[in-house]
C-alpha cells in the first residue's frame, strides 16, 4: 500500500445496520465497522439500526447524505437475494455516481475466504452529495473483509495514487 507524505485526515462516518433481527445489543456487524474506523483514527457521528424496508433504509442515509457533517455512510446488510434484501436497491437510485469497482473488488475479495458463494453478494457504493455510501453484507467477517480490504486503504487520504476519501472530502 503506497502513501504519500500527507497527513491523516479523519473522516465523518455513519454507520447504518439494515437488519430485522439486530438491535443494540447485538449489532455485531455494526460495532466491527465502528471498531474498525474508529482504530483507524475516523469519527463515528451517528449509527442507526433500521429494519429490512427499502424507504426506512432510503430515508436514513438520505438524512446523512445531506448532512454536511457526515463524509461517509457505511451500510451493513440486506446485500443478499431474498425478498428482504432491499439495501443496493433502496441506496443506488441516491447515487450521483456508483463506484462498479468496488463491488467487483468486494466479490473479489470474498470469493478467497467464501468460494462461489460470492455470487449472492451485492455489495456496492457510490457518492451521493460527496458523500461516500459503502454498501456491504450483513455479517461481521464481510465488514472486516470491506474495511481491511478496501476501505481502509480508500479512506486514507494518503493512499496513492489516488482514494476515496479526497471524493468525501472534496479535495
Amino acid at each position: 500500500m503506497s502513501q504519500s507524505e500527507r497527513d491523516f485526515v479523519p473522516l465523518s462516518i455513519a454507520i447504518l445496520t439494515v437488519s430485522d433481527t439486530r438491535g443494540e445489543a447485538d449489532d455485531r456487524s455494526g460495532d466491527t465497522l465502528a471498531e474498525l474506523a474508529t482504530a483507524a483514527g475516523h469519527q463515528i457521528v451517528a449509527r442507526r439500526i433500521v429494519i429490512d424496508d427499502r424507504y426506512q433504509i432510503r430515508a436514513a442515509v438520505s438524512e446523512w447524505i445531506a448532512d454536511s457533517n457526515v463524509q461517509v455512510v457505511l451500510s451493513t446488510g440486506g446485500t443478499g437475494f431474498t425478498d428482504r434484501d432491499v439495501t443496493p436497491d433502496a441506496l443506488r437510485v441516491l447515487f450521483d455516481r456508483e463506484i462498479p469497482g468496488f463491488g467487483e473488488l468486494f466479490r473479489q475479495i470474498s470469493r478467497e475466504k467464501i468460494g462461489t458463494s460470492m455470487l449472492q453478494s451485492r455489495a456496492i457504493a457510490g457518492l451521493a452529495n460527496d458523500t461516500l455510501i459503502a454498501v456491504l453484507p450483513g455479517s461481521p467477517g464481510a465488514c472486516k473483509d470491506g474495511w481491511n480490504g478496501i476501505l481502509a486503504s480508500q479512506l486514507d487520504v494518503r493512499h496513492r495514487p489516488c482514494n476515496l476519501a479526497e471524493l468525501a472530502l472534496g479535495v
